[in-house]
């Protein structure tokens, strides 16, 4: 069986690199973008079975991503999306679920939590398609 895709979409570099290793050493795959737009043309190009994406990031913030996604054709629209931000503020939670994000952890926060919520939306994604 194909190992899953995750993108990482993070303006970071110390946080995309440790999240990628982590990711990589329980089984997935692993694309990264480091910017709004870059995350967007990567979900173009690289059809990822989920996406972990932060909200502030340049050319494009997570929230206008997000957006884009959830108003593009079904192939891509469903894709599972866990928001790992800093903005933990309800406003920003209320945001994010208003856009249709499917799950939203706010950093810092465990890559044991991260890999469980990259399962969970795994397990979810049959149910997309009923």
């Amino acid at each position: 069986m194909a190992s899953l895709k995750i993108l990482i979409a993070d303006d970071e570099p110390a946080v995309l690199e440790i999240m990628a290793l982590k990711l990589v050493s329980a089984g997935f795959d692993v694309v990264s973008a480091n910017d709004g737009k870059e995350a967007w043309e990567k979900i173009q190009s690289e059809n990822p079975d989920v996406i972990l994406l932060d909200l502030n990031m340049p050319h494009l913030t997570g929230f206008e991503v997000l957006s884009h996604l959830r108003n593009t054709p079904p192939s891509k629209k469903w894709i599972p999306v866990i928001i790992v931000s800093a903005q933990g503020e309800m406003e920003s939670l209320q945001k994010g679920f208003e856009l249709q994000a499917d799950h939203y952890l706010v950093k810092p926060c465990r890559i044991e939590d991260i890999i469980k919520a990259i399962r969970l939306m795994i397990a979810l994604i049959p149910l997309r398609n009923l």
